[in-house]
């Protein structure tokens, strides 16, 4: 979901692909780093929900809570994260997709080779700025 505050993730038993919850991970939205790389950073606050889809909690909201009064969190995204909490409640009621059709079918290529990053993608970023669409 380009452009979204979450990003949302089945856990499944690696031996029988069985979901065992899915997750909801408040962030901010994934931007480009000018040259290469991707830049995010997770905002504590997650949505369990249950395999079947019928039950739910929120975790680390004390967390997010802290981050909110230190500022971490400004004004601005957290405004931004109250509204994706409400798209997230919404789509799992309205079971819209992901949480369309219950179990996730999709799997990668076992033939697909496994991604490389470039020369100097380990390295630190040199500069932090606050997300800003």
């Amino acid at each position: 979901m380009a452009g979204e505050w979450f990003s949302v993730h089945c856990f499944q038993d690696s031996a029988t692909t069985t979901p065992l919850r899915w997750y909801v991970n408040f962030e901010y939205p994934y931007r480009r780093r000018p040259g290469f790389g991707i830049d995010t950073m997770d905002l504590a606050l997650d949505l369990v929900i249950t395999p079947d889809l019928t039950g739910h909690h929120w975790k680390d909201t004390e967390e997010y809570g802290k981050l909110r009064r230190l500022g971490v969190v400004d004004e601005y995204a957290g405004r931004e994260i109250e509204r994706a909490r409400g798209r997230g409640i919404g789509m799992l009621d309205d079971r819209a997709r992901p949480f369309a059709g219950g179990r996730p079918t999709w799997a990668p290529d076992p033939s697909w080779p496994l991604p490389t990053l470039p020369p100097g993608a380990d390295e630190a970023a040199t500069s932090a700025t606050a997300y800003r669409p």
